[in-house]
């Protein structure tokens, strides 16, 4: 048996504002640092010891990962980031909040946007390309996205280096973001298309999955984590 734990990052400055963030790099608010921390200490509590931890390429996540690593003493543990682990892009709803898109779009709308699996939202005329994406191909950055497109670029991940990790025994952490494990909680437990808007992926909230030796699931559990 191996054990993934799937972590969403503590709150984040647009969780507290209630703004769409998609792929833009915001800061974990005080609140967000001591859920980390909280969770960490759930893991710990849980004896959970891991062999790698993966993270997306975003601060509250990066950020996220190394406070739950101090609370485990595993700062040692090799860390990959990945922008495939990215949160789901937003397009041209970044920066807005979410209840002002309400009064504007209509809430019918925003709840296609927000929970469909195939809907996606308003895209941009053009993406913005900072830095951390300029070894990759322009293609890899987004004008927007659904929930179905962001399981496309996530899925290779799964593949090529979590489910091999995992095979050959060693747990595996993932700290990322709510639509992006939202993704992959689907592909994990093959919730079909129309009832992925009801799962739903708090702030710092560990999700621990017992697998056997071919990734099927055996259990799954959400710890409790203080003040989380």
């Amino acid at each position: 048996m191996v054990k993934l734990v799937l972590l969403r990052h503590g709150q984040s400055a647009a969780n507290f504002s209630n703004t769409y963030t998609g792929w833009s790099d915001v800061e974990l608010t005080a609140t967000g640092v001591a859920q980390a921390e909280a969770a960490g200490a759930a893991l710990r509590t849980a004896g959970l010891t891991f062999g790698h931890v993966h993270t997306s390429v975003l601060q509250r996540a990066i950020k996220t990962a190394y406070i739950v690593q101090d609370a485990l003493g595993q700062n040692w543990l090799p860390i990959t980031k990945s922008w495939r682990l990215n949160e789901r892009h937003y397009g041209a709803l970044r920066g807005l909040n979410k209840a002002l898109t309400r009064e504007l779009f209509g809430v019918a709308q925003v709840a296609q946007w927000r929970r469909s699996y195939t809907a996606h939202p308003p895209l941009l005329v053009r993406p913005s390309r900072s830095r951390r994406y300029h070894a990759f191909p322009a293609s890899i950055v987004p004008r927007g996205e659904s929930l179905a497109e962001a399981t496309v670029r996530l899925i290779p991940y799964w593949t090529d280096d979590l489910a091999p990790r995992l095979l050959a025994g060693a747990d595996q952490l993932v700290v990322a973001h709510g639509s992006t494990l939202r993704a992959l909680i689907k592909y994990l437990e093959a919730i079909p298309d129309d009832q992925i808007d009801a799962v739903e992926v708090a702030n710092a909230q560990p999700i621990v999955y017992t697998l056997d030796d071919q990734l099927r699931i055996l259990d799954k559990q959400v710890l409790a984590s203080g003040d989380a």
